[in-house]
């Protein structure tokens, strides 16, 4: 792609790096912030450095917050003894957006995949373990993408965890196998969280 100016390709470059951004894409989105008054620019960018500057991280759950403990974890009529583990904030607020579920979350920030390096120590399943020793927890539910990846992170949190008195549960497979959480629509998703089994069962 043949640019007219160095700034516009630099500008380019760095939009098509974010993902799901081709050149075209990042070319449109930079030809319209170059279009829109400078305060509006101004506040895109500022908004921007302000997310990287003053996210962080909520200490109970690791969903991402403003607030050293999120607002799900702090709200009042929650059930705490009912945990959801997912893989990261995105499939919280997918199962948010059912309207299906009272309890908490824990966010592992990541699943088991040994082909990209990634094995438990370097997902939040230590802090999961924490928690329950800590805290008067009833059932977890265990809300991974139906992946080979999910169904290892699964497996391994179901050996990890059985030994502790609680319900351990899958959500429903209504979601095909290989389909990510995020992209599930609500109303499978909402179903898949009301009907979930016993894992003990799923494996049977």
């Amino acid at each position: 792609m043949n640019f007219s100016s160095k700034l516009l390709e630099n500008a380019v470059n760095e939009f098509s790096r974010l993902p799901g951004i081709g050149q075209k894409t990042a070319l449109r989105l930079v030809l319209h912030i170059l279009n829109q008054p400078a305060t509006d620019v101004q506040r895109f960018s500022e908004s921007l450095m302000k997310l990287k500057s003053d996210i962080c991280f909520c200490t109970v759950c690791h969903n991402i917050s403003d607030q050293v403990i999120c607002e799900i974890c702090t709200a009042p009529k929650r059930d705490k003894g009912l945990i959801c583990v997912v893989e990261d904030t995105r499939d919280v607020m997918a199962i948010e957006n059912t309207n299906q579920f009272n309890g908490v979350y824990h966010v592992l920030g990541g699943l088991i995949s040994p082909m990209d390096g990634v094995g438990p120590s370097d997902l939040n399943i230590e802090k999961l373990v924490q928690r329950l020793q800590e805290s008067h927890v009833e059932e977890v539910i265990l809300a991974l993408s139906a992946t080979m990846e999910g169904d290892t992170t699964i497996f391994y949190l179901y050996k990890k965890l059985k030994d502790f008195n609680i319900q351990i549960s899958t959500i429903a497979r209504g979601i095909a196998f290989g389909g990510e959480l995020e992209y599930v629509d609500e109303v499978t998703l909402g179903r898949s969280i009301v009907t979930r089994v016993p894992y003990e069962r799923s494996i049977a």
